[in-house]
C-alpha cells in the first residue's frame, strides 16, 4: 500500500501532534547518531517539546559543541559573518511566512465552514462578518457585469435598428422600381412616332395615276 505524501503544516489534533512529535523526535536522534558514528562528525541537538521538554543527543558534549560553534562564529570571517546573517534571516522569513500560510489555511478553511468545531463566539462572529463583506462585494461587481452587459445590448440593439432600417430602405426602393416599370413602358405614343410606324407599316395597292 503506497503511503500519502504527508502534508508540511501545523497539526491541529493534538493527540496527533504528540504522537507526531514523539515518532520524529525519536528519528531525528537516530540520524544523529549515525551521523556522528558513520562519519565520526561532531553532533550536538537540541529538543524542546511543544510542553517544554528538552532533548538533547551530543555526540561529545553538547556544552563543548556549542562553545566550538560560537568560537568558529567570533572567527569567521566579515563576508561568511553576512552570509551567515543572510541566511538565519531568510530562515527567519520564511518561518514567519509558513505561520501566515498556516493563518491563511486555517481560515480558508473556516470560511468553506471546516473546523468550527473549536471556534469561540467571538471567531464565528468575526467569520461570519467576513463573509458578509466578500457577498457585498460579490454582489457589488455582479450588478456592475449586469450593467455592463444591459449597456452591451443596447448598443448591439442599436447597430441592429439601424441595419433594419437600411434593409428596409433598399426593399421599398426596389419594389418602388418594380412597380413603376411596366407603367412608363405603356405610356403613348407621340404623333410622330405614330406616323412613323404607320407610313412604315402600311398595307395595300400602291397608289398610281395611271390605270389600264
Amino acid at each position: 500500500m503506497v503511503r500519502g505524501k504527508t502534508q508540511i503544516k501545523r497539526i491541529e489534533n493534538a493527540a496527533s501532534r504528540q504522537v507526531t512529535f514523539s515518532k520524529r523526535r525519536r528519528g531525528l536522534l537516530k540520524k544523529a547518531f549515525e551521523l556522528s558514528v558513520l562519519c565520526d562528525a561532531e553532533v550536538a541537538l537540541i529538543i524542546f517539546s511543544p510542553s517544554g521538554k528538552l532533548y538533547e543527543f551530543s555526540s561529545s558534549s553538547a556544552t563543548s559543541t556549542i562553545e566550538r560553534y560560537q568560537k568558529n562564529i567570533r572567527n569567521l570571517c566579515p563576508s561568511e559573518k553576512m552570509a551567515l546573517q543572510h541566511s538565519q534571516n531568510f530562515e527567519e522569513e520564511v518561518a514567519i511566512l509558513r505561520k501566515k500560510l498556516e493563518i491563511l489555511e486555517e481560515t480558508k478553511r473556516k470560511l468553506l465552514g471546516d473546523g468550527l468545531d473549536t471556534s469561540s463566539f467571538d471567531e464565528l462572529q468575526q467569520i461570519e462578518g467576513q463573509l458578509e463583506r466578500s457577498l457585498n462585494i460579490i454582489r457589488s461587481r455582479k450588478s456592475l457585469l449586469f450593467w455592463e452587459q444591459i449597456d452591451h445590448l443596447k448598443e448591439e440593439e442599436k447597430i441592429l435598428r439601424k441595419e433594419n432600417a437600411e434593409l428596409r430602405e433598399k426593399i421599398n426602393l426596389q419594389y418602388d422600381q418594380q412597380r413603376l416599370g411596366p407603367s412608363i413602358s405603356r405610356q403613348p405614343l407621340s404623333l410622330r412616332q405614330v406616323k412613323e410606324i404607320e407610313t412604315r407599316l402600311f398595307i395595300g395597292l400602291p397608289e398610281s395615276s395611271n390605270y389600264p
